[in-house]
């Protein structure tokens, strides 16, 4: 009876095997086409999961783009992936072919953490009528309460002034610029999503940056990546809450501002910010089964906006800041076309930046250079495409190297160091680079990327005409080289601010 118990073991684990294999064989077979693009050969079951570092993306993808050209496959698990790289390449696929690769691959992890799929805000949802209603709402919303207006750019300015008074607190001493970077951005943020700035000291904002940082720290690496690919994973008991804690408790900080919110609301009166504005369509959608609008979707909205809107221009000003004090002659040359255009007492305005040529430059040159989102969010092609005479398949997901775009060694001049004439023609004059993609582009570009811009603007301008910054006596010269994460991030440094 044993050896009989034992032979059928035997027989079904050959079974599962074979059965396996088959799975596998079935998801890779698109990789025989005589059309699909070359990639590194992948093992059974994992695919090229083991080849790919996602700590260093960037360079990982650069060897292999040396081995495969600029449009290369990957298998992670049993998910079909191409990567795209090199200027032509991201905007035929994004831009040409825009319609067709628009759509997002499904993230297992939010289903897990309690988001259907009409309930994914508007970065992460899939590509149809549920995301086309948010991202409507969003950009209307937004413009409506200021975005490209002179009331949202008051308010950005009178944020600038308490960061700069922050700033002058430290009396040039030492300090990291990062926590008062994230807390004035935040403030922006807060404007348009929830009417209120915080005060620096609040505790409220303190725990939602902290949370915010947490939820960057839990997305970065490769296990959730391994996570998204092979789902089941994710049904270990309690293994969604420990790798994802710090999400879960970001969206209960959330919740409870939008309690406050339908406590004070006043439907009679005109909204007072986005989360009014949305409260109100999710009464007008109630009994419409069609509608986006519900009380999951704000929270991952307000979520979108706060991580997406304010974590990436925060970073890309502790970027700024880190390069002027490593290019002292860049920060003089700001600060003298500051001071003849601007003068040292006037607040900056967007109408300057068109008499700010080379600062406008420099802000361009800082988001080239830092490259803090060098993949963009994942795109998932929903018809076959063709794309630099690659035939791209129904389904396959789509990394856009956006790295390879910004320092492409065929496009600029000095590709991997910090140089603001590339933005500069020969008589000094600010000038676009196609090339320049730090928000990506397309269907699914950046919705934020019209307040970005203003916020990186108006920011380093109203510091660089209050201060001089410059690296602490004593201490030794920072690196320019990134950390990997979500984001890439300078490493840790001090700087000094003494007021002009």
């Amino acid at each position: 009876m044993g050896l009989l118990t034992g032979d059928a073991l035997t027989a079904l684990a050959v079974a599962v095997a074979i059965f396996l294999l088959l799975v596998d064989l079935m998801h890779r077979r698109q990789r025989w086409a005589s059309r699909y693009p070359p990639g590194p050969m992948a093992l059974p079951g994992l695919g090229n999961l083991l080849q790919v570092d996602f700590r260093e993306q960037t360079n990982c993808f650069h060897k292999l783009r040396r081995r495969f050209g600029n449009v290369f496959s990957l298998q992670l698990a049993w998910t079909p992936v191409v990567v795209l790289n090199g200027l032509a390449a991201v905007r035929e696929a994004l831009v040409t072919c825009g319609e067709d690769t628009a759509d997002r691959p499904h993230v297992a992890s939010l289903e897990h953490l309690g988001f259907g799929p009409r309930s994914q805000g508007v970065v992460f949802a899939r590509y149809g009528p549920a995301w086309r209603e948010q991202r409507r709402f969003s950009v209307s919303t937004l413009r409506n309460f200021g975005l490209g207006k002179k009331s949202l750019e008051h308010r950005v300015t009178e944020e600038a002034a308490c960061l700069c008074a922050a700033f002058a607190d430290h009396a040039g001493r030492p300090f990291s610029p990062n926590v008062l970077l994230n807390k004035a951005v935040c403030n922006v943020i807060a404007s348009l999503t929830q009417g209120r700035r915080f005060e620096y000291d609040d505790p409220r904002l303190n725990r939602l940056l902290d949370l915010t940082q947490t939820t960057l720290q839990e997305t970065a690496g490769s296990l959730p990546q391994v996570l998204n690919v092979v789902p089941m994973l994710l049904r270990i008991p309690g293994l969604i809450n420990k790798l994802f804690s710090g999400q879960k408790q970001l969206m209960a900080e959330l919740e409870e501002l939008v309690t406050e919110h339908r406590m004070t609301r006043d439907p009679a009166q005109p909204p007072r910010d986005l989360t009014d504005a949305y409260l109100a369509e999710v009464e007008k959608a109630q009994g419409n089964p069609d509608s986006s609008f519900n009380d999951e979707n704000l929270r991952f909205v307000v979520a979108d906006l706060f991580t997406a809107g304010m974590v990436t221009t925060s970073a890309t000003l502790v970027w700024a800041l880190l390069l002027m004090i490593l290019h002292p002659e860049v920060q003089r040359r700001v600060q003298q076309e500051i001071d003849e255009v601007i003068g040292p007492a006037r607040r900056p305005e967007m109408g300057d930046q068109v008499r700010l040529p080379y600062t406008t430059a420099v802000v361009h040159e800082v988001q080239r250079f830092a490259d803090i989102a060098p993949m963009g969010a994942p795109h998932m092609t929903s018809r076959d495409v063709e794309v630099q005479g690659f035939l791209i398949p129904k389904g396959t997901v789509l990394f856009t190297n956006l790295s390879s775009v910004l320092k492409d060694e065929a496009v600029w001049e000095k590709p991997f160091r910090f140089h603001p004439g590339h933005f500069l023609d020969a008589q000094g004059r600010f000038v676009k680079q196609e090339a320049f993609m730090p928000f990506s582009a397309g269907r699914r570009a950046c919705l934020g990327e019209p307040l970005a811009r203003m916020e990186l603007f108006l920011f380093f301008t109203c510091l660089l005409q209050r201060f001089s910054f410059s690296v602490p006596a004593g201490q030794p010269r920072p690196s320019d080289h990134g950390i990997f994460g979500t984001l890439v991030t300078p490493v840790p440094y001090q700087l000094c601010a003494v007021p002009r």
